[in-house]
């Protein structure tokens, strides 16, 4: 009762607050509702999947550290989903890799994947009321190798061009059975590791096996293609690189994926935001913390993430972009770094929506640059936390650090008895 009634008041005196410089902020807190973030299955197994082919993870990509616990299986998997989800506020979306299949213990290759594989998929996220998206995986196989979908081996090619075009099928039928698109990611590893004197081959073969790869067109589902810098052991070539894909979407009409690992460090993936929109349909979000490189560490609540979702809201951008988070760190708990990712992207959004917005381009129309500095830097101490507090309360989620106890409990009676 005590925390209810505080933070309460806290609420009506930041409502208050908010209200002198002209931002609702009931009004915000119906728009946090619609804010839906694809969580990322990958977080509580470390990326390991259910294909039952052994072999370690590949494809550029790491996952750091054993902290004990990880899921071992779908239904743990899909357990430690749930409970995370019962500590987040708002109504949240899952995205699935390919090798989280439901295989049943048996071998599926991935050029023989379908939708019947992902049927108890589809019903979990009924039952859960959680809408799905999906992923193609190039990673950890046997014919991942450098070069997937720009391999000159015709034979590899075709392979993953057969994957691909499945994967896309599969989200068709998630889509169609949720009533609202699948989005679906394009990424590949493709790269080297040393200097390549064939640039323009590899550039050439993935954008041929693109062209099959999305030559079917689908009615309930939605295609997206993301790039990347370079990956471990394949720093001096990424195929699929910024300009190769920016200039792909555009050129089809489709979806572009930004990552904020996936850019050098100095870069500013708000500043794409204005840019990219102005040639592509809509924006796909995969938020995580690079620190140095891509390497995927717990979303915080830092300085691009806040650069990010202000630019999305100041762009008018919200019904264009779409919201993923993608890192995997196995050095602590797990359930724990999906709560403090998901709240973490959330109170970035809130900070954007909070924003006083006219009042703002107002100044900057009247050339009043002190004024909109000065009221830019008073917005940082407004007491949006407890506008956040107000949104857990109506979710009937844990306010504040209120969680912590919660994913240590969980951890104590679930996620320390798996061996």
């Amino acid at each position: 009762m005590y925390m209810k009634q505080s933070v309460e008041q806290a609420y009506e005196l930041a409502k208050q607050r908010y209200a002198a410089i002209g931002v609702d902020t009931d009004k915000v807190l119906e728009q946090m509702q619609n804010f839906h973030i694809s969580m990322h299955c990958w977080q509580a197994d470390d990326v390991a999947g259910f294909e039952n082919q052994g072999g370690s993870l590949t494809g550029g990509i790491q996952v750091n550290g054993n902290y004990p616990g990880k899921a071992r299986n779908i239904d743990e998997l899909r357990a430690d989903i749930l409970y995370a989800k019962s500590l987040i506020p708002g109504t949240h979306r899952l995205n699935l890799h390919e090798i989280y299949g439901d295989f049943q213990g048996k071998f599926v290759d991935r050029d023989q994947v379908d939708a019947s594989y992902f049927q108890s998929w589809i019903q979990w996220g009924l039952e859960n009321n959680t809408k799905l998206d999906f992923n193609s995986t190039s990673f950890s196989h046997p014919k991942s190798g450098d070069l997937s979908l720009s391999s000159p081996d015709k034979g590899v090619r075709d392979f993953w061009i057969e994957h691909s075009k499945r994967c896309r099928a599969i989200s068709e039928e998630i889509g169609k059975a949720q009533n609202d698109p699948c989005i679906m990611n394009t990424w590949v590893h493709d790269g080297s590791k040393d200097m390549t004197v064939n640039r323009m081959l590899y550039r050439e073969l993935l954008k041929d096996s693109l062209d099959q790869i999305f030559a079917q067109k689908y009615d309930n589902m939605k295609d997206c293609v993301e790039s990347k810098v370079f990956g471990i052991g394949l720093e001096s070539y990424t195929v699929g690189s910024n300009d190769f894909y920016t200039s792909y979407a555009a050129q089809n009409d489709m979806m572009i994926t930004l990552d904020t690992g996936h850019f050098h460090p100095t870069e500013s993936v708000a500043d794409k935001v204005s840019s990219m929109l102005l040639f592509v349909p809509e924006l796909m979000l995969h938020v995580s913390r690079p620190i140095r490189w891509d390497s995927d560490h717990v979303t915080i609540m830092d300085d691009p993430t806040l650069d990010l979702f202000s630019e999305i809201v100041r762009a008018d951008a919200l019904d264009r972009v779409h919201y993923g988070l993608d890192y995997f760190d196995g050095t602590l708990n797990r359930i724990g770094a999906y709560v403090i990712g998901t709240r973490a992207a959330q109170k970035c959004m809130l900070r954007a929506m909070l924003e006083p917005l006219a009042t703002l381009r107002k100044y900057e129309a009247e050339d009043k640059k002190f004024e909109r500095l000065a009221l830019l830097e008073e917005c940082k101490a407004l007491p949006w936390n407890a506008v956040y507090d107000m949104f857990c309360l109506k979710n009937n989620v844990p306010v504040g650090e209120t969680f912590l106890p919660e994913v240590q409990k969980y951890e104590r009676e679930v996620t320390s008895k798996r061996n």
